[in-house]
């Protein structure tokens, strides 16, 4: 191999590959934690030291040339390439301490994860939990996490997945909220005329309970919110009735669940996911048998 050939700065290819990946300089600063100016001095560095244009300047959007499109794809192997030795790095790590990023659903991460982050704080003091909370899958491979829990079995084969403890979803509502719409229902058709907080897309709601046979309309869902946590705030609040795991509803006392005995539950699947080379780093093989002590 010529070394002398391989003359660009990393950090200017990666400024290129978050920017082209963002669609602008200001989007990119905020995934690096940079600022904008030494992005696009980064960017200007690499397209002199390659001699070719990258981007065109389209008001604050960065539209790829054609030679930054050709470009693109052998960046973003060099970026895979980059966090698989990130991900072999981490993994040798050996000392109890350290920052360890969790990625769970929303209503998860504000509920149920709290209590393990205080345990761990008394267990390994030096250990740094990052908690990235959403409903959407993180990239375990690229680094977007260090552990996820998910509701979904993980399919890619370098993840090593644990089965926890299955939980059942049920219907909640605010004690408030039914003072108001007349007290408990009695039966499943009395739903029809109450309200419901929505998750995520609304028809994925009124889908899930018709199949369970609550006759429940699109109009009857009165809020909606893509955020979990959201959403079961929204049901505290009295807006309305809402589905959530049994763990979360026991830990909220101004709720009550619904029909328990005429709704049949919704069963929830958790798996714990890591890397497999993440998993010989002292630190997030302490937190992954922790979060699985506590819910296997």
């Amino acid at each position: 191999m010529n070394w002398q050939n391989i003359c660009f700065d990393w950090n200017q290819v990666r400024a290129f590959l978050v920017t082209a990946e963002e669609g602008s300089l200001s989007a990119a600063a905020r995934a690096m934690g940079a600022t904008q100016p030494t992005l696009g001095r980064q960017v200007a560095a690499l397209e002199d030291s390659l001699g070719v244009t990258l981007f065109e300047r389209t008001g604050r959007s960065m539209v790829l040339t054609r030679s930054g499109r050709i470009l693109l794809d052998h960046v973003r192997a060099m970026g895979d390439a980059a966090a698989q030795l990130s991900l072999a790095a981490s993994g040798q790590a050996q000392s109890v301490e350290g920052p360890v990023s969790i990625t769970a659903s929303d209503a998860m991460s504000a509920w149920q994860l709290p209590p393990v982050i205080d345990r761990l704080r008394d267990l390994a003091p030096g250990i740094t939990v990052d908690l990235v909370p959403g409903n959407d899958i993180r990239d375990l491979r690229r680094r977007e996490a260090d552990i996820a829990l998910r509701h979904a079995r993980p399919e890619q084969p370098d993840l090593i997945a644990r089965r926890l403890r299955d939980t059942q979803a049920h219907l909640w509502a605010a004690r408030r909220y039914l003072a108001r719409a007349g007290g408990h229902p009695a039966t499943l058709q009395d739903l029809a005329r109450m309200a419901f907080v929505g998750f995520d897309a609304t028809d994925r709601l009124t889908d899930e309970l018709r199949r369970r046979g609550l006759p429940v309309t699109r109009d009857q869902v009165r809020c909606n919110s893509a955020n979990g946590a959201l959403s079961w705030q929204l049901v505290r609040q009295g807006l309305g009735i809402g589905v959530m795991t049994r763990e979360v509803g026991d830990l909220t006392p101004e709720v009550e669940m619904i029909l328990p005995d005429a709704f049949p539950p919704i069963p929830v699947e958790t798996w714990l996911t890591t890397h497999r080379e993440l998993h010989t780093s002292r630190p997030i093989r302490m937190v992954f048998d922790l979060l699985a002590e506590t819910f296997g």
